[in-house]
């Protein structure tokens, strides 16, 4: 039986006492529940006072003139449409620097773009929840991230699940039924395959 969020965050805060900085990755494929599991978690651990912020990796989407420039605009999402190693070393300067205020990026799905600055990473913020498809793999520049992380957990969801997920995002961003289909089937579940056949394994397993 897979732990309520709450009994989760109780876990994560038990692990973090007293360290000045504590990094937990939530990893798993596209339409897995990445964000909202993240969210809750962050909500959960701050109940009693902030000590949580969320840090996600879609920040470093790469701006969609970059990717039409480079003819990639059909395979945004996938592990080349990142900034990858901006990613590595946001984290590495979390970590290394906790006493420091530290602006992250977020990124706008209405707006489909990364906006700089979206966010503040606190010294008061001892744990950082940081999600994303690619956490876990083990392949050049994602391998660097595993150093980063006190805690990995992996969200196993079966790929009949992701892909009827996957076509309800794109037609609630207002593609239209075959559309949203061919982005699920053409992009994204490409992606899925790729992050299951090449993420490590988890300290934590949430099914």
């Amino acid at each position: 039986m897979n732990p309520s969020v709450e009994v989760l965050a109780q876990q994560v805060a038990e692990r973090a006492s007293g360290r000045d900085r504590f990094v937990v990755a939530l990893a798993g494929p596209p339409g897995a529940g990445k964000s909202t599991v993240a969210e809750r978690l962050v909500k959960a651990l701050n109940q009693r006072s902030e000590i949580a912020a969320l840090l996600p990796m879609d920040g470093f989407h790469l701006d969609n003139i970059v990717l039409e420039a480079r003819g990639l605009t059909h395979r945004k999402g996938a592990p080349e449409t990142f900034d990858a190693q901006g990613y590595v070393s946001l984290l590495q300067r979390v970590r290394a620097v906790p006493a420091a205020e530290i602006a992250v990026p977020l990124f706008d799905r209405m707006l489909d773009l990364a906006r700089a600055g979206g966010a503040i990473v606190a010294p008061h913020h001892r744990i950082i929840v940081t999600e994303g498809n690619y956490l876990l793999v083990d392949r050049f520049p994602w391998a660097d991230l595993s150093s980063q992380f006190d805690l990995t957990i992996w969200l196993d969801v079966d790929d009949d699940t992701l892909q009827e997920r996957l076509i309800r995002r794109w037609l609630h961003h207002g593609l239209s039924r075959e559309a949203a289909i061919s982005r699920a089937l053409d992009n994204d579940m490409q992606n899925v395959s790729w992050v299951k056949r090449l993420s490590g394994p988890a300290d934590i397993t949430l099914r």
